[in-house]
């Protein structure tokens, strides 16, 4: 490609937001944790390997008779607060969360992938930084 001549309409995408086919029969809510599988399609975060977050889901999608890539997921990074899986406390702030469910992170590795970095951890859940 050459350098350009004249102006140029840049698409721009919000900083920390994602737009992502979904996953065969997948079925993602709104505020679902939501990572990309092996084939690099959208679906609900479960304790799984090799999965790669990519936000917090901001509107429902149900691709549940559908094929991979029938319908597109909107995400956003940052900090997030999900349930604690129970053994999560304040020694892990600064520590990687791992992914539990949709919902829900643990300091359990073993099993998942990283859901983010423990921001903060209160009575009801943990503040997760995604990015």
């Amino acid at each position: 490609m050459a350098a350009l001549t004249k102006d140029r309409p840049t698409k721009r995408r919000a900083q920390g937001s994602h737009s992502d086919p979904v996953a065969a029969t997948a079925v993602i809510f709104s505020g679902a944790l939501v990572v990309l599988n092996a084939t690099h399609f959208a679906e609900p975060a479960t304790a799984a390997t090799g999965l790669r977050v990519r936000g917090v889901a901001t509107h429902p999608s149900n691709n549940s008779t559908g094929a991979d890539g029938n319908g597109t997921i909107e995400t956003k990074t940052g900090a997030h607060f999900f349930k604690n899986a129970g053994d999560v406390d304040r020694s892990h702030i600064g520590s990687t969360a791992y992914i539990s469910d949709d919902q829900t992170v643990t300091a359990v590795s073993t099993g998942s992938s990283a859901a983010g970095r423990i921001e903060d951890v209160e009575t009801n859940g943990v503040w997760v930084f995604i990015d």
